[in-house]
C-alpha cells in the first residue's frame, strides 16, 4: 500500500476523525480479526503480522500511532520473545512518546519484566478480557495527553541533586550559547532529548525552532531527503518539494538523535554542513546554507564506533567539541526518590499517589533501574494505576522491577570471594555452596549487562552463553 493509500485508510471510516491510531502486531489471523473488530469500534487500527511489516507500515505514515499493542512471539521465531523485544526498541526509537502494550501468551515473569524495562508500559497476558484491554488502552492514552500537555508547557527542568546531575546542569549553562556542535551521550532512557531541549531553552536561540530527527527511525534511502530536503520530482514519490530539517530549523537547534546510526554515506555530507553550513537538496544543484546549531545524541560509544569503522573519525571530532555525558540512573545517588515525587506530581490528574513502606524504599534505593528514567516513570504509572492511594510493600514493588536483571542484594563481603571470607563462613556454620555459586553467577550476569548497556544478546555473548540460556538462568535465580 502506498503512503497516500495508507494515510487515506486511516482517515476514513465512521466517526474516526478524532480517534487515536493504534498499531496492532500479531501473527495469529484469528487475533487480528477478532481483536481488530473490537478495537475498530474505538480506534483507527493499523495491523501487521510481523516486526518487519510493522516497521514498513510506519515508514508509510505521516503521523505515527499514539499506541501499539504487540505480541512478543513474532515471525520468524514465534516461539521466542526476541522479535517482540526488538520491535519494542524500534518503535520507541521512532517515537519515544508512543505507548507500547504487550499482549502475549509468553508471559513468564522474566519476559514481563524485560518488556517493561526496555520501555513497554503494560503487559497483558493472553487470553485477555476485552473490557480490561480497552480500559488499559484508554488509560495509557489519557496519560499520553498529560505528557503532551507538559511538553506544550515546555517544562524541561532537570530533576536531580546528585553530583553527576549538578555537573550536567553546569554544562548546560556553559554550552547553551555556544555556536559549536554538542554531543550528548548516555544509555537509552536517561533523558538525552530533555538535555538537548534544556540547552536550547537556555540559549539565545530559545525563540527559534527546536527540531529533532531520529536517525535510526528513518530508512537510509529517505533520511537524506528528510535532513537536506528535496526538489519536486527528485525521486519516485517526490510529488512536491520538501525543505528538510536543516532549513526548517532556521536559526534554531537541530537535534540529530541516534547519530551513531547515521549511514556512512551521509556522514560526509553532515560533516560539510558542520564545517561550512553548506549543503544541497536531493536532486538540486543550488547550494543552500544552514545556520542551525547542531546537537547530536547517541547511546553508543562513538569512539568505539570509529575504531570499528562504523563512524568517521573527522565527524566524531567535530561533533564532540562539546560533550555532555548523561549519567545512568544507577549512578545518580538519591535522585530516584526525587524522580518518584516528580512523576507522581506530573501524573496527579491521572493516577493517585502511593507510598512506599520502609522495606520498599530500601529496595527502591538499591535498584539499578536498567531502563533508567523511562523505566522509573513507567513503574510509577503502573503502581499508581494498580494501587491508587495505597502503601506499597517490598513484595509488591519487586513484582514491578526487573530485579532479575539488575538489583543485587549481595553484601560487599559476599562479593569478595577471599579465602578468609570462605573460612569465616565455614567456621560459623553459615556457609552455603549453592547460595555462594548463585551469588557469583548473579554478579557475573549483572556486570555483563551493565557493561553492555543492558543488551541481553551482547551480555550473553560476553558470558559465552546463548540468549535462551541467559534468560533461563535469570529466571532460575529470581533476582540478581
Amino acid at each position: 500500500m502506498s503512503k497516500q493509500g495508507l494515510n487515506s485508510e486511516i482517515k476514513t471510516g465512521h466517526d474516526q476523525k478524532h480517534q487515536a491510531v493504534i498499531l496492532l502486531v500479531d501473527d495469529d489471523p484469528l487475533i487480528i480479526e477478532s481483536l481488530g473488530f473490537l478495537l475498530r469500534k474505538h480506534y483507527q487500527v493499523i495491523v501487521a503480522d510481523s516486526r518487519n511489516r510493522a516497521i514498513e507500515l510506519l515508514a508509510e505514515m505521516d503521523t505515527l500511532p499514539a499506541i501499539a499493542l504487540i505480541d512478543l512471539g513474532l515471525p520468524p521465531h514465534p516461539h521466542k520473545p526476541d522479535e517482540g523485544f526488538g520491535l519494542i526498541r524500534e518503535l520507541l526509537a521512532q517515537s519515544g512518546d508512543m505507548k507500547i502494550l504487550v499482549l502475549s501468551g509468553q508471559d513468564a515473569d522474566v519476559n514481563i519484566q524485560h518488556a517493561l524495562t526496555i520501555g513497554a508500559v503494560d503487559f497483558i497476558a493472553k487470553p485477555a478480557d476485552p473490557q480490561l484491554l480497552l480500559t488499559r488502552l484508554d488509560h495509557q492514552l489519557r496519560l499520553q495527553e498529560v505528557e503532551q500537555q507538559r511538553a506544550i508547557q515546555k517544562d524541561h527542568s532537570i530533576i536531580g541533586q546528585s553530583d553527576s546531575m549538578e555537573v550536567v546542569r553546569q554544562q548546560i549553562q556553559q554550552f547553551a550559547d555556544s555556536p559549536f556542535p554538542l554531543l550528548i551521550q548516555g544509555e537509552s532512557g536517561t533523558g538525552k532529548e530533555m538535555i538537548a531541549r534544556a540547552v536550547h531553552e537556555q540559549s539565545l536561540r530559545r525563540t527559534e525552532p527546536f527540531m529533532a530527527i531520529n536517525c535510526a527511525a528513518i530508512a537510509p534511502e529517505l533520511l537524506e531527503a528528510q535532513l537536506f530536503g528535496h526538489r519536486k520530482g527528485a525521486f519516485t514519490g517526490a510529488n512536491q518539494e520538501h525543505k528538510g530539517f536543516f532549513i526548517e530549523a532556521g536559526n534554531g537547534t537541530l537535534l540529530l538523535d541516534e547519530i551513531g546510526e547515521l549511514p556512512l554515506s551521509l556522514q560526509g555530507k553532515l560533516l560539510r554542513v558542520i564545517e561550512s553550513g553548506e549543503f544541497y537538496r536531493v536532486g538540486d544543484t543550488q547550494q543552500l546554507t544552514s545556520k542551525a546549531r547542531i546537537v547530536a545524541a547517541t547511546n553508543k560509544v562513538l569512539r568505539d564506533e570509529v575504531a570499528e569503522g562504523n563512524f568517521r573519525a573527522d565527524l566524531y571530532h567535530r561533533l564532540s567539541i562539546l560533550n555532555v555525558n548523561m549519567p545512568p540512573l544507577r549512578d545518580r545517588s538519591g535522585d530516584s526518590f526525587l524522580l518518584l515525587d516528580h512523576f507522581l506530581s506530573t501524573y496527579a490528574d491521572s493516577i493517585m499517589a502511593f507510598e512506599l513502606d520502609d522495606e520498599a524504599r530500601m529496595l527502591w534505593a538499591s535498584y539499578a533501574f536498567p531502563g533508567n528514567v523511562r523505566e522509573l516513570r513507567n513503574i510509577v504509572i503502573r503502581l499508581g494505576t494498580k494501587y491508587p492511594g495505597g502503601q506499597i510493600s517490598r513484595a509488591v514493588l519487586e513484582n514491578e522491577l526487573e530485579t532479575q536483571l539488575s538489583a543485587s542484594e549481595l553484601s560487599e563481603d559476599n562479593q569478595i570471594l577471599s579465602d578468609e571470607f570462605i573460612k569465616q563462613q565455614l567456621m560459623s556454620g553459615e556457609f552455603s555452596l549453592d547460595d555462594l555459586l548463585d551469588g557469583v553467577e548473579s554478579r557475573c550476569i549483572r556486570i555483563a549487562l551493565e557493561i553492555n548497556n543492558n543488551k541481553v544478546s551482547k551480555a550473553a555473548d560476553a558470558l559465552h552463553v546463548n540468549r535462551t540460556t541467559l534468560y533461563s538462568r535469570v529466571q532460575k535465580l529470581g533476582k540478581l
